[in-house]
């Protein structure tokens, strides 16, 4: 029996107000696609296409010809992808939905296909697309997310050298802070040339480490095995093939940025940026992207994110692949951290809010802003100075959480409107704090019945 001749038990919408008239609904799988278009529209509604190229072409023929011009689909792995891609082209609106979201709808959804039931849903209104970058973002998005990839599987191998280092009793990461660092490296590459003595191996020491020479030098000697020295060597040889294809795929990125279309004014210059003004080094940090990334992004969307405090080039570059350019897609800053998150979810009844929470989600951007909000706890600044102002009434969870918005919320209004990022300083932002409390407190004083005065004048007394 061919897959295009099986006929589940079809749907029918009689009596329901159809909000999408002319969806359909694909159940994706590895092997088979099944499609469910409205029940007026073909003998046989409910048809199965294999996943070759020839016959997704078929399928989307066959959805032309039933005059359909939205399609529901769930997120399956990365099956979704190549239907995806020729709805776009074909003018048909796909629908990208989360298969919670499809299950939490009550109904008898094992009485029906799965392609009927998403083909239901879509019809009346009830489901949601998932966000989608546009193509050339959604492409540089793939080289970004696969750099991330590259850097994670290059940190086991780091692993199995300070695992090898230690059973040699070779004590190199605790005097120095990364073993990988500029100290570390000289060391254990020294050490994979054959160099043994733990004073000539010292010497290696950069000047602005911390640990001295001596102390180098002590943590250095220990016991030399042989297959221990080749599993050091193995390992320093896959970490460096994971960082020259890192530097490959940098490099990639920065010209896939070049050929990308400046949002704001086509055809812009690349800009001449300043170094940031909050003491961060101007050293390429490890892991991060190639110099003139800053640059490229900021000539793509118009503003230099990495000027917001908290914001690198690896965390701007992560933040603008995945939320996009065009903030017009999130009708105001409260759908946009919403998405990411960050926003409280109230539940309310009667008037009363019974439980505030985030949402729990998973989102490369949501991770960038909450390592935002984890490195300005200390930085003296009004991004610094209003976490540690939450962390006093909240908590460190909840105050992280809180300052993660508050970036979230600087970006959505730079990106929306192209304004370029003013610094305020953490005294600026004590100051407008206070004059607020003291607002605030004016106002109480004033509905008791009281009028309040600085002190040293007067005391508070009951107002005339």
């Amino acid at each position: 029996m061919s897959p295009a001749s099986r006929m589940p038990q079809q749907l029918h919408l009689d009596g329901l107000p159809a909000i999408h008239p002319n969806a359909a609904g694909i159940d994706i799988g590895a092997d088979e696609l099944v499609v469910a278009v409205p029940t007026d529209r073909d003998p046989q509604p409910v048809r199965a296409f294999r996943t070759f190229t020839q016959d997704l072409h078929e399928l989307v023929a066959w959805l032309v010809a039933c005059r359909i011009d939205t399609v529901a689909m769930e997120s399956t792995g990365v099956y979704w992808i190549p239907i995806y891609e020729l709805l776009e082209q074909q003018g048909i609106t796909p629908y990208l939905v989360n298969a919670r979201h499809v299950k939490t709808v009550p109904g008898r959804k094992s009485d029906w296909n799965d392609a009927q039931w998403l083909q239901k849903l879509h019809a009346l209104g009830l489901l949601r697309a998932s966000f989608r970058p546009d193509g050339e973002l959604v492409a540089l998005r793939t080289v970004v997310r696969y750099r991330a990839e590259l850097i994670q599987h290059r940190a086991p191998h780091v692993l199995h050298m300070q695992k090898a280092l230690q059973q040699m009793n070779i004590q190199l990461e605790r005097v120095l802070s990364d073993i990988m660092g500029v100290t570390g490296q000289v060391i254990i590459r020294a050490i994979v040339a054959g160099e043994r003595d733990p004073v000539v191996l010292a010497q290696h020491r950069n000047p602005a480490c911390k640990s001295s020479t001596d102390t180098i030098a002590k943590a250095l000697t220990g016991t030399w095995k042989a297959e221990l020295l080749f599993v050091l060597q193995q390992s320093l040889v896959l970490y460096d093939v994971y960082t020259a294809q890192l530097d490959v795929c940098d490099t990639q990125i920065v010209q896939m940025l070049a050929a990308t279309e400046s949002r704001g004014t086509p055809d812009a210059p690349l800009p001449d940026l300043p170094p940031r003004k909050d003491g961060s080094r101007t050293k390429r940090a490890k892991n991060a992207p190639l110099p003139e990334t800053r640059a490229q992004f900021a000539r793509v969307v118009g503003v230099d994110l990495v000027a917001v405090m908290g914001l690198a080039a690896s965390s701007v570059q992560t933040i603008l692949t995945e939320i996009g350019t065009d903030m017009t897609r999130f009708p105001t800053v409260k759908h946009f951290c919403s998405w990411l998150g960050l926003a409280p979810r109230n539940d309310i009844s009667g008037g009363k809010v019974l439980r505030s929470r985030t949402q729990k989600v998973v989102n490369r951007a949501t991770q960038a802003f909450r390592q935002a909000a984890q490195s300005v706890t200390r930085s003296d600044t009004a991004i610094g100075a209003y976490y540690r102002t939450m962390r006093a009434r909240k908590g460190p969870q909840q105050a992280i959480v809180a300052t993660a918005h508050k970036i979230a919320r600087t970006v959505y209004h730079l990106l929306k409107y192209g304004e370029a990022y003013e610094a305020e300083q953490a005294a600026d932002y004590e100051r407008k704090r206070e004059e607020r409390e003291v607002r605030a407190l004016t106002r109480r004083a004033h509905k008791l019945g009281y009028t309040l005065a600085q002190m040293g004048e007067s005391t508070i007394t009951p107002s005339t």
